[in-house]
């Protein structure tokens, strides 16, 4: 069964550290695909909020 798993961060470091943890329980043959994305928002540099997101599309054991 494929299975996705949604990750959502405003810091990159943090999405990276929760997709590492998550990365650690499965196997890497497990893997289908990894999507990533960063959005911005704000109405100038000094309010710019980052959006980092990913998408890990896996078989469930």
């Amino acid at each position: 069964m494929i299975q996705v798993k949604l990750f959502d961060y405003e810091h990159e470091k943090d999405l990276e550290d929760e997709m590492n943890v998550f990365l650690e329980d499965i196997r890497e043959n497990q893997i289908v695909d990894i999507k990533y994305n960063v959005a911005t928002t704000g109405e100038d540099e000094e309010e710019q909020i980052y959006c980092f997101s990913a998408m890990i599309i896996y078989k469930k054991k």
